[in-house]
């Protein structure tokens, strides 16, 4: 009888889906990319997630794309959509958040001013 060392694979049947994880911090416990379902690793589920205040203290959000062969930090630029919904909903950012997106809005945020009429 023949052993097989097959293995299954962790890689999403879906040919060309991109995941976004999270890497939360909890404190004494330690770090660990949070467990998601399957369906809900899409972009904008994790950042109505983020919103919804489901994470502690996130740290990092990583997408990857195996049929691309491609990963990358997208904490930047998820940092800079969930300031621009907060702006837009005239909301304070959950106070979870505030270290992420201070931590990875980058430099480029700039204080607008409004010049007044005279």
């Amino acid at each position: 009888m023949r052993t097989s060392h097959w293995t299954p694979s962790i890689v999403p049947n879906d040919f060309d889906q991109t995941v976004y994880l999270v890497a939360d911090d909890f404190g004494k416990l330690g770090r660990a990319w949070r467990e998601a379902d399957y369906e809900a690793t899409d972009l904008e589920t994790v950042i109505r997630g983020l919103l919804a205040d489901q994470y502690s203290n996130p740290i990092r959000v990583i997408a990857f794309n195996t049929a691309e062969r491609w990963s990358e930090d997208v904490s930047e630029e998820v940092a800079r959509e969930l300031r621009r919904r907060c702006d837009l909903q005239l909301c304070e950012m959950p106070s979870s958040l505030s270290d992420f997106v201070e931590r990875h809005e980058g430099q480029d945020r700039r204080q607008l001013t409004l010049r007044l009429a005279p």
